[in-house]
């Protein structure tokens, strides 16, 4: 998928939140790459929006934003990574297939005096990193779980993709269930890709394999509607499903009255790319200094809520 904008006159927004500096002047941002792991994934495709959307506020007249999708191909990526290498452009902001086997690209990138920086998941040696705080997004969700449970029950993981949000999610709810002996994690392990067809191959076969399920986590939204799915195909409804994106589509479903999602624990994957290109911008004024994380707090989206809560999703 190739993006490309013109772009309106530089102009440093507050929506980077004091995490960077105010900058005076243009910022020498003439053209972005952007690889993703997922555009077929509405979070994914809401971060290359958001790169364009801050490449609009902090570029020139004449920026141009290149965003294509390896789907999770790490050998796809590199190339598209080697691509803007050769296209010379300023930034590149990328969602890694594999954290490791992109270093060598990004290093030769970081050669040519191209910054680069991570969002969603973590990129080695990359100029910066931002990502929602999945540890504790992990946290939050199977918190809600084994609160809805009364601390006992048994649980189904849908894993996904061994990526650090991914890895950060699970160990965040596997921390907070193992503090309760009296529920059972019956399985933790099952990737379902991140995907809705994912999510409804592995829930297909852990509905099979187990009898009473009381309660799901999906490592994504995607993939909670696909294990939903396989519940309504396998005529089963004892259990509920949270999950992390908090994105609209989820929200509409938790609201139908036959849904058996309860909560999403919300991203914000404009801000996480807004981000992104802010930082990029602060560079270009001198040395990066040592690699930046930046966490962005996840927060509670359940079918409940009056309206979709305000600054979500962005």
């Amino acid at each position: 998928m190739r993006w490309s904008s013109a772009l309106g006159p530089l102009r440093v927004l507050a929506v980077v939140l004091g995490l960077v500096p105010a900058l005076s002047g243009a910022v020498e941002l003439r053209t972005i790459g952007v690889s993703l792991t997922d555009m077929g994934n509405p979070f994914f495709t809401q971060i290359a929006r958001g790169v364009e959307a801050a490449a609009r506020r902090l570029g020139g007249p004449d920026v141009k934003v290149y965003a294509s999708s390896c789907a999770y191909d790490v050998q796809r990526q590199i190339e598209q990574l080697n691509r803007f290498i050769e296209m010379k452009v300023d930034l590149i902001v990328l969602t890694a297939a594999d954290p490791e086997a992109v270093r060598p690209v990004i290093a030769r990138a970081r050669a040519a005096g191209i910054r680069v920086v991570a969002v969603d998941v973590v990129a080695g040696g990359v100029d910066a990193t931002v990502m929602t705080d999945n540890l504790d997004a992990g946290r939050k969700a199977c918190t809600l779980i084994a609160d809805r449970l009364r601390g006992r029950g048994d649980v189904v993981i849908v894993n996904g993709p061994h990526l650090s949000s991914v890895i950060d999610r699970v160990r965040g709810c596997l921390e907070v269930l193992q503090t309760y002996p009296r529920i059972r994690v019956l399985s933790s392990d099952r990737d379902a890709g991140g995907s809705t067809p994912g999510g409804f191959t592995v829930m297909t076969e852990l509905l099979a394999a187990h009898a009473h399920i009381d309660a799901v986590f999906a490592i994504n939204d995607p993939t909670a509607l696909g294990a939903e799915r396989a519940a309504r195909q396998a005529a089963r409804k004892e259990f509920f499903i949270v999950s992390v994106d908090g994105s609209p589509r989820i929200f509409e479903r938790m609201r139908e009255p036959d849904s058996l999602i309860a909560a999403s624990m919300g991203q914000r994957p404009s801000l996480q790319a807004e981000k992104a290109v802010a930082l990029a911008a602060s560079m270009q004024h001198g040395d990066s200094g040592p690699p930046q994380t930046i966490l962005i707090p996840a927060y509670v989206v359940t079918g409940k809520m009056a309206q979709w809560p305000e600054g979500a999703w962005r």
